[in-house]
Order: C-alpha cells, then structure tokens, then sequence
C-alpha cells in the first residue's frame, strides 16, 4: 500500500480525482442496467444525490440517449444499444463501489482520514477500487489502483477475520508480506483473533512506519472487500481512532443492507 503526503497548492496540473459528474452518469448507468426501472428518488436514495444532481444528470442521460422514460414518464430505463452492454453489469460488486464513493467522501472529512474501499482481485492481491480523502491542507493520499498483498496491513487482517480463514490460509497470506516493523506470525495470527472478536482491525505502523490504519471486512459481498481508514500516527486520540471503527463499521453495515 502506498501512501503521499499531500499539500494542497492553488493550482495542481493534471487531473487527481475522477470528474465526478462522469462518475455519477456511469453510477446511473450501471444502477439501471440491474434493475427494472427506477424512479428519480430511488435512484437519488441509492446513490446519494440530491434532487437536483439526480434531476440534471438523468436529463442529460434522456437527452443523450442512453436512458428513456417509462411510459408514466417517472421511471427511468436504459435504452436499446445500452441495454444490451454487458460492461455495466458487474452486479453486486460494482453495486457496491458506486454506493460507497459518497460515504467514504463523508467519512473522509469528517474523520480527517484518507478512506479506501479494497477488493480482492485474486488469491494473492487486494485491489484499490475507490479511496476518498480529506480536503485538508495537509493530508494522506492513496496512490490510484494500487495493490497489496492480501494479507498486509490491516485490511489483510480485517478481510482474514471477516472469511474466518483457517491457520493454513492465514499462514499462506500472510508469508509474502513485507513489514516495515517486525510482525511475527504468531503475534499476527492474534491480531486477526482480535479483529473478529471486536469487529475492526488496527495496525499501528507495522505496514507502514508513522501510519495507523483501521479496517473492516466486507465477507457478505464476493470476491470480498474492505473498508479502511489511514491516519498519521499520534494525530488522533484512541477515542478518536474508536470512533473512526466505529464509523467504518456502520458504513459496512449500511452497504450491506442496501445489496
């Protein structure tokens, strides 16, 4: 996993974040393409925008003919070509990923943390599909799609706990992690125990030197996710740091409820 310090200039060349209004056209699209038609409240409701948001995009999508009106004019579906592209499909998991971007945003400023949403993307890496940050002067930051090994930090431990992996597995994820603070196995193994037992994981620098991060598993939602939450070492009492697993945990818990 990697991380930056970020200080935030007057102007920054390039494009660091998606352009949201994008991203919200294709949340729309993908929302439909697993439905039977939705209303603009329902589709406001699911993907956190407002009234308004929702009422311009969805004109935008009618008016460049990726979606229609239903014939009571109140639900909305896509139409023909757009209906038979199969890349809007990712059900569940993608589902999730578009649900969660404007929590984490929320959770990112209000915790004053950098939030990622992590997908198991095989038997050996855990995959960055969504982060959010705070927009404080100075901030972490994730690096775009990034991947790590699936037992590092403390996602690896809280999506461990989540599966209730046997000793065999954990053993498996957790050889080629590289710490960067000694992290013997058996002092591991108790952490993941821990994790279950309380519902969140925590790892105080042993991924990465000055940084503490919580995390949440998502088990109920194949392949498997994860919530986290990364926050410069020191900056934030343990009540602090409780709140924000706290947080996570009800974020997991909304998401789940809505699939």
């Amino acid at each position: 996993m990697e991380f930056a310090f970020h200080h935030q200039e007057k102007y920054e060349g390039g494009m660091s974040q998606p352009v949201r209004s994008v991203a919200q056209a294709f949340a729309i699209l993908r929302l439909l393409a697993d439905g039977d038609g939705l209303t603009l409240s329902e589709i406001g409701r699911a993907l956190d925008l407002s009234p308004s948001s929702c009422f311009n995009l969805l004109n935008t999508l009618v008016a460049e003919g990726a979606i229609v009106r239903g014939a009571g004019g109140k639900r909305y579906r896509l139409a023909g070509p757009w209906d038979g592209f199969e890349g809007l499909r990712d059900r569940a998991g993608r589902s999730l990923i578009d649900r969660a971007r404007p929590l984490m945003a929320r959770l990112a400023q209000q915790g004053d943390a950098a939030v990622g949403l992590w997908k198991m993307a095989s038997r050996e890496r855990l995959q960055l599909v969504a982060h959010a940050e705070s927009d404080a002067v100075m901030r972490l930051r994730f690096a775009d799609a990034q991947r790590q090994p699936l037992g590092g930090g403390a996602a690896g431990r809280a999506l461990a706990a989540a599966q209730r992996v046997d000793d065999t597995e954990l053993a498996r994820r957790y050889a080629p992690v590289r710490w960067q603070a000694d992290l013997p196995f058996d002092v591991y193994a108790a952490q993941v125990r821990e994790a279950a037992a309380r519902g969140y994981a925590i790892d105080r620098g042993f991924a990465h030197r000055g940084i503490w991060t919580v995390a949440v598993g998502i088990a109920d939602v194949a392949p498997g996710f994860c919530l986290s939450a990364s926050i410069v070492a020191g900056s934030h009492g343990e009540a602090e740091v409780a709140q924000l697993a706290a947080a996570l945990g009800q974020l997991r818990a909304r998401l789940v409820a809505d699939q």
